[in-house]
């Protein structure tokens, strides 16, 4: 059935794109909040750390088998189920009285996360199959994904500031519930023949490296990188992801079937996710910090400022896939973005103490956002374009892993990197507040720059890697409307 046929696919896409919204902002939404819990509750600053861990830990470790699941039971089912999960765990944050159900009901946003994400994209994938409004849709969701963390900031610091921390977390019922409604009227599941097939070892080694993996990040950032801890769990990551592809080779009903990544475009894809996420936070994180810490603003003045940021990202976003990803493929379109996301932290690397928002951060993010629109909505496009259905699920969860990754290994790396610079700039010389102030910008300046040497690594791969030309169909993949 062609997509043309179903009048109910924009409402669809409106409902996934309110989804992806939610889970990408919960990533950012909390943080500005942090502080306000932190004196509400009592935890201490070595704690705080586990309020964003949780949930990049739960999110990053069960996101394949989250994935699947959709593929084997339904995907309306599924996805319903990971909206559902996460209101109740977003209801359950946002009314803890302690350190530990907060952590937990985080930990719990993440899993749930884990079903609703590659859920959400699958049926984006099978409900769009004709290419021109196949453009159309993953530009608008490329966009939701690459600047829902921009939107994450702003909505933490409108209720973090009017009303509460907590309803940083209640917020998410108003998303989760309506959109659940929506899709028990909207979607159906397809009939399934057979009997579902769970890969375990799959199952336990892709799970298990991957927690590994986040876990050793979130180590290095908190402890450093020479810690036994973290190279314990960063090689331990290696080892069982190693332990996972080997299973795939020869698993009758693999978790992951290794063709959906072994093709060229769709690895590529994956691969310029990844790195995107890495250098996306050195966007959110340095510039929120030199926002508020050195230009004094509040955080809702932080949230505005991203929003130019945003509209960029989200017009290149849109009319990168809907007119020129079918023409000319993916390799002109991430190489591009990848090269004006370098260029775009390289403007953001020469701010100093003294420097203002519009003739000297405002341009940065404007290009930053033009570049990262050129890169998030073609990849994922690609990532899923011609995936068998049955493979759509799990697909569509390696798109969400590797930003999930690469996110949370720019967060580890940059961090690092930065307190490093500040640390270099401080000794020898006389304790102030002036020199304060200059060291945490050459902090901030570092990360900008290993940012743009991410994104400049980023354009290399995608150049080698990606096609160009209209993307092809594989043989045999033939996606099917979940109408």
């Amino acid at each position: 059935m062609s997509s043309s046929q179903n009048p109910r696919r924009w409402w669809i896409l409106a409902i996934l794109g309110i989804a992806q919204l939610m889970v990408v902002l919960d990533a950012t939404i909390v943080n500005i909040a942090l502080p306000s819990a932190q004196e509400a509750l009592g935890f201490s600053d070595d704690s705080r750390q586990w309020i964003v861990t949780a949930y990049a830990l739960a999110f990053g470790a069960l996101l394949l088998i989250g994935g699947r699941l959709g593929d084997l039971f339904g995907r309306k089912r599924i996805f319903v189920a990971g909206l559902l999960g996460f209101a109740a765990a977003s209801a359950i944050g946002g009314a803890a009285q302690s350190f530990g159900v907060l952590v937990g009901a985080r930990a719990a946003q993440g899993a749930f996360g884990a079903l609703l994400a590659p859920a959400a994209l699958s049926l984006l994938t099978t409900t769009f199959t004709d290419p021109d409004e196949r453009g159309k849709a993953f530009g608008i969701y490329g966009a939701i994904a690459g600047g829902g963390g921009a939107v994450g900031l702003l909505l933490g610091g409108v209720l973090t500031e009017y009303l509460s921390w907590r309803w940083c977390l209640y917020v998410n019922l108003a998303f989760a519930i309506p959109a659940a409604a929506a899709a028990l009227a909207l979607l159906h599941d397809a009939a399934r023949a057979g009997r579902a097939h769970i890969d375990v070892p799959g199952t336990l080694t892709a799970t298990g490296g991957l927690f590994a993996l986040v876990y050793g990040f979130a180590q290095a950032e908190t402890h450093g990188w020479g810690t036994a801890s973290t190279l314990g769990f960063l090689a331990g990551g290696v080892a069982l992801l190693a332990a996972f592809v080997a299973i795939e080779r020869g698993a009758a009903n693999p978790l992951l079937p290794l063709r959906v990544v072994l093709d060229r475009n769709r690895g590529g894809s994956y691969l310029a996710t990844g790195i995107a996420g890495a250098g996306m936070f050195g966007v959110f994180l340095f510039l929120t910090y030199y926002l508020q810490q050195t230009l004094g603003y509040s955080p809702i003045q932080t949230g505005f400022a991203f929003l130019p940021m945003l509209g960029a990202l989200v017009l290149t976003a849109t009319m990168s896939t809907a007119m020129l990803l079918p023409r000319v493929g993916p390799r002109p379109l991430v190489s591009l973005g990848m090269l004006l996301a370098a260029s775009g932290m390289a403007l953001l690397a020469q701010l100093a103490v003294d420097s203002t928002y519009a003739a000297h951060v405002l341009p940065g993010l404007l290009v930053t956002g033009a570049g990262l629109g050129l890169v998030m909505a073609p990849a994922m496009s690609t990532a899923t374009l011609g995936v068998d259905e049955r493979d759509a699920g799990v697909a569509s969860a390696s798109v969400n892993t590797m930003q999930q990754i690469g996110g949370s290994l720019g967060t580890t790396l940059l961090s690092t990197l930065s307190a490093s610079a500040v640390s270099s700039y401080t000794a020898g010389k006389p304790a102030s507040a002036e020199a304060a102030a200059h060291a945490a910008v050459h902090g901030y300046t570092t990360a900008f720059w290993w940012a743009a040497a991410i994104f400049a690594a980023g354009a290399l791969v995608s150049a080698l890697l990606l096609r160009s030309g209209a993307s092809q169909i594989e043989p045999g993949a033939q996606p099917v409307l979940v109408h």
